[in-house]
């Protein structure tokens, strides 16, 4: 048996496959691999770097799917299905609208594939695939599962080891896809298990993946005091509230910690109270004056996450909050339009005032462009929230500004290492803004004939 793991692309530029530049393993699939049985021979193709070879034999394709690649995996799906593979689909799209996944594949996982793999595989072979295997949520993820790394050999990825040491969240943000697909809980992998797989892998520089790696803070500093010996660098995401834990700090910065993904979202206290993010409510009304100076202290770069397009927001709030993040000297921010993802609090919400675009399913819109608002906004027009938000990465990517920000002395400038890993990846952050704002999703596009989109 020939299995094809998949990879899907965002889109196209024009009639050409968007190349990503800053691409990073494809950690799920490398996973699945490790848990596809070994005389079960294993492919990978990344669509974002490669052709798909549909000629090629294989027995079955398994493409994940999330909503922004929701299209461009339909189609590779179809371009598989047409020549007799079998296609298995499974993600977080597949996990918020499976009816949708379910219409374009002959099998859907419904959650993390962990439990049900070996079966779907078994059940293929044996030539009675389900159309759907729905998942009970395991609560130690990933037990004595290691990824197969061997796949990823070749593909250009960028040198940082991805992995992961838990998965949900129990935060529930209105807007967030993570808490729906994890029903707002968090579950963390056994700590001999992580370390067990840094060793068999070779880098000093590992991403955690995870949601919040911080969530349980008790369970975080028994990761970080096994961090500690193997003498590694490493990024993952987290919540403000880490600040008040000194000891989890500490430990944190021991273990090798050089920075980390923090959702900020915004600085109105009341664009915070309608997301319901709780984390951020004490710091919002102070500009966060507090919680960065303390990330300053413990020497921590920041990557500030915000979203803008809330209720509260208008063209000034958001270009003040853009202003914040130069003024803060972050290492990195992303300026998101609040997207509203099938199936969580903040779509239904949009749905019923009427406010959704594209007719709600944006993903599968021919005329939606990434990084376009997708909803009407209270106190702007659509495009002028997709232009603000444009203007705001345009601002703080410009050359000055990567020039401003490098000069912080506690973070970006701290040490010589994390000097390199600052002035490498902004420029490389910075290309990649400009190559995607605007890009179609999938391939295909009107009334090409099937020879043609093969051809784009």
């Amino acid at each position: 048996m020939k299995l094809t793991l998949i990879k899907p692309n965002i889109g196209r530029r024009e009639h050409s496959l968007y190349v990503d530049e800053a691409r990073m393993e494809p950690l799920q699939l490398g996973i699945l691999a490790g848990l596809t049985p070994p005389e079960v021979e294993v492919v990978l193709y990344d669509d974002r770097v490669e052709k798909i070879p549909y000629d090629e034999p294989t027995d079955l394709a398994a493409i994940t799917v999330e909503t922004f690649t929701a299209r461009r995996a339909y189609e590779i799906s179809a371009g598989f299905r047409k020549r007799g593979a079998k296609v298995v689909m499974g993600g977080m799209h597949a996990m918020l609208l499976p009816e949708e996944v379910e219409e374009h594949c002959d099998c859907v996982i419904v959650g993390d594939a962990e439990p049900v793999w070996k079966t779907v595989i078994d059940d293929f072979r044996a030539g009675k695939m389900k159309r759907r295997y729905d998942v009970v949520q395991p609560l130690c993820p990933q037990e004595n599962v290691f990824p197969r790394r061997d796949i990823f050999e070749g593909k250009g990825y960028l040198p940082i080891t991805l992995l992961q040491f838990s998965r949900g969240c129990s935060h529930s943000c209105q807007f967030c896809a993570s808490s729906v697909y994890f029903k707002a809980r968090h579950y963390c992998r056994p700590v001999e298990d992580v370390i067990r797989e840094i060793r068999l892998q070779k880098r000093k520089l590992l991403f955690f993946v995870d949601d919040n790696i911080v969530c349980s803070h008790e369970k975080a500093k028994e990761l970080f005091r096994a961090l500690i010996p193997l003498k590694i660098h490493w990024v993952s995401q987290g919540s403000l509230d880490m600040l008040k834990d000194p000891e989890l700090m500490e430990l944190m910065v021991k273990s090798g910690c050089l920075g980390l993904v923090i959702g900020f979202e915004s600085i109105s206290p009341e664009c915070i109270a309608q997301m319901n993010k709780n984390t951020n409510r004490d710091g919002a009304g102070s500009l966060y004056a507090k919680e960065i100076e303390k990330l300053r202290s413990w020497g921590l770069q920041t990557w500030a996450a915000f979203t803008v397009g809330h209720d509260g927001d208008t063209i000034e709030s958001v270009r003040a909050t853009c202003d914040f993040a130069i003024r803060n000297k972050f290492t990195f921010a992303a300026f998101n339009i609040l997207m509203p993802y099938p199936n969580t609090p903040l779509y239904r919400k949009l749905e019923r005032e009427g406010r959704l675009l594209y007719g709600g399913k944006w993903w599968l819109d021919e005329n939606y462009r990434f990084n376009y608002a997708a909803i009407v906004p209270k106190n702007m027009t659509p495009e002028e929230l997709t232009e603000i938000s444009f203007d705001c990465r345009r601002r703080f990517n410009s050359p000055l500004s990567i020039f401003l920000r490098a000069l912080e002395p506690r973070t970006n400038l701290r040490t010589p290492y994390r000097f390199m890993t600052y002035l490498i990846y902004n420029p490389l952050f910075r290309k990649e803004v400009f190559k995607k704002q605007g890009m179609r999703f999938g391939l295909e596009s009107g009334k090409k004939t099937g020879e043609e989109r093969e051809k784009c």
